[in-house]
């Protein structure tokens, strides 16, 4: 099996299914206070720790969450609760994962104004486009630090300082779920009020993703219970996916640049041998290198999957969250015309040169054996 869809999961490393299962084993409820409690507890503020060392915060200013759609949507409407009476002005990228457009939505649908900033026709976002939409109606600014489509990365830290400028009572939010451990993510160079993490994208797993949320910006709660997470997020905390998560990034931590020069290099092999055969490659030159778009004319997306399927290639034509629809990202990005033969390639630090040989092999028999379909 070859996987290159790391953008939608990641295989759940040893030391992630490790530590959940020790969270298993430690079965107490975190908030008991008797000897089995206080182990459990002890798991949750050792992972809350080290995922915190990881961002440059503070353990305070980490709350768990079932994953990056819960911590995108808990910032967005915690912001819009918490601020909609006076301001109701939203700005996101045109770009954003369904996490935060399709909340933006229900806003606009509450009678807030939603500003989607798109990129030039370069192709590319830049910071004044969004920091000269802010007015003293705006409440929030969300933008995602790495496209999960094309891997753009955007200029969130000039985004955010631009802003914060113009009027510090905006809040600022980042979706950094493809950016975290594998580009550097530091809550004071990025800028952010908030930060959307995701488990099961660097290793850990599904169904556990945390919110950064600096001290000092105060959202109301939108589960209410028993006060866990310091009474922001109620509901009994999930030990072993905790776990895991912390451990996942305990092992990616020291490895970033590293394995951001590896996955380069793979990204570099993949590119020149689309060049070599007249393939599109849509991701630009300084996207991460962890996503790689690409497209095949005359193949179309669904067809090639699946023929590569059969070979234990596994790829996606897009978002996974997109199921297949026609995406609107790479519209945005100037690719229409060829987003329906698009293949979304995306890495993990295990993937190797020769699995990219295989992979480049493959299509090439696509078009000879497929061209019928053209």
């Amino acid at each position: 099996m070859i996987y290159f869809d790391n953008a939608a999961t990641t295989a759940v490393c040893e030391e992630a299914a490790d530590a959940v299962n020790k969270g298993m084993q430690c079965f107490g409820n975190p908030s008991s206070l008797h000897r089995l409690g206080l182990d459990a507890e002890l798991m949750v503020s050792g992972a809350r720790e080290t995922i915190a060392q990881a961002l440059g915060a503070d353990p305070s200013e980490i709350y768990f969450t079932s994953g990056a759609t819960e911590s995108s949507n808990t910032a967005i409407f915690g912001s819009f609760r918490a601020h909609s009476k006076r301001k109701n002005k939203v700005i996101i990228s045109a770009v954003e994962h369904p996490a935060t457009a399709n909340a933006a939505l229900v806003l606009e649908e509450a009678g807030c104004e939603v500003v989607r900033i798109s990129p030039r026709e370069d192709g590319r976002f830049y910071a004044e486009d969004f920091i000269n939409a802010v007015d003293e109606n705006t409440f929030l600014i969300s933008v995602m630090m790495v496209n999960n489509e094309t891997g753009y990365v955007l200029p969130v830290s000039e985004i955010f300082s631009g802003v914060k400028k113009k009027d510090r009572t905006v809040l600022t939010h980042c979706d950094c779920v493809q950016g975290f451990m594998k580009l550097p993510v530091k809550v004071k160079k990025l800028g952010a009020d908030m930060i959307s993490l995701s488990g099961h994208k660097i290793h850990a797993p599904k169904g556990i993703g945390a919110l950064y949320l600096k001290k000092g910006v105060h959202l109301p709660s939108l589960l209410y219970g028993g006060g866990q997470e310091s009474g922001f997020r109620s509901g009994t905390e999930s030990v072993p996916l905790i776990a895991g998560f912390g451990a996942a990034v305990e092992k990616l931590s020291p490895t970033v640049n590293a394995r951001y020069k590896k996955v380069g290099a793979l990204r570099d092999h993949l590119v020149l041998g689309c060049k070599e055969h007249g393939w599109i490659v849509n991701s630009q030159e300084d996207a991460s290198p962890y996503v790689v778009s690409i497209a095949i004319k005359g193949l179309r997306s669904e067809v090639l999957l699946h023929y590569l399927e059969k070979k234990q290639i596994y790829v996606s034509s897009g978002s996974a969250c997109s199921k297949g629809k026609k995406s609107t990202v790479l519209a945005q990005f100037g690719c229409a015309s060829v987003s329906d033969f698009t293949l979304r390639i995306s890495f993990c630090a295990d993937n190797t040169p020769g699995e990219i040989d295989t992979l480049i092999n493959e299509i090439k028999n696509a078009e000879n054996e497929l061209a019928k379909v053209r």
